[in-house]
């Protein structure tokens, strides 16, 4: 499928309200529980989502749209630390609602154009990238977190669904 504007925007205006629906009210133990190591929990990729929100989407949009230097900022990996020290997550949660609904007013008030998806930037470690690139990303960027969130909370029961885990795809298993 192409990437078009009209058909990615309700897929980035869904994703606050499916994060939400997964996580709201939810005990402790499902939020702040990753999946082993230096993994993410539910809590820090809402606050990664957030920092993303900030520093990441639309910053670039507008440095591939603006005039000059056509380089982004690094985007830094470890910025959700800082976006939810200090906070619940349901803060976060509306925190998040709340950025991507500006967000997406700004990128509805550059107005892109065919022309424009086609601009480019210079993205650290890719190199050149468009702006339809960028978009695109941003799309599956969300789904690519839902589906973590998913398996991140599934993995706490990866043991308590016994000889089932052959059947859950989402525990490595063949479905």
């Amino acid at each position: 499928m192409q990437f078009e504007l009209q058909k990615a925007l309700p897929v980035l205006e869904r994703t606050p309200q499916v994060v939400e629906s997964l996580l709201y009210g939810l005990p402790d133990e499902w939020i702040h529980n990753n999946e082993g190591g230096d993994t993410w929990t539910p809590f820090e990729i809402v606050a990664h989502l957030i920092h993303g929100e900030k520093t990441d989407w639309i910053p670039r949009a507008q440095v591939i749209l603006g005039e000059g230097n056509k380089e982004f900022v690094p985007f830094d990996m470890k910025g959700h630390i800082k976006e939810g020290k200090g906070k619940t997550l349901s803060q976060l949660l509306d925190e998040f609602k709340i950025l991507r609904k500006e967000n997406l007013a700004q990128l509805q008030a550059l107005g892109p154009t065919e022309e424009m998806l086609d601009l480019t930037g210079i993205h650290p470690s890719l190199g050149t990238v468009t702006l339809r690139h960028l978009l695109a990303s941003w799309v599956v960027h969300d789904l690519t977190h839902i589906h973590q969130l998913s398996r991140v909370m599934a993995k706490q029961y990866s043991e308590a669904v016994g000889p089932w885990k052959q059947f859950m795809g989402v525990l490595g298993g063949k479905r």
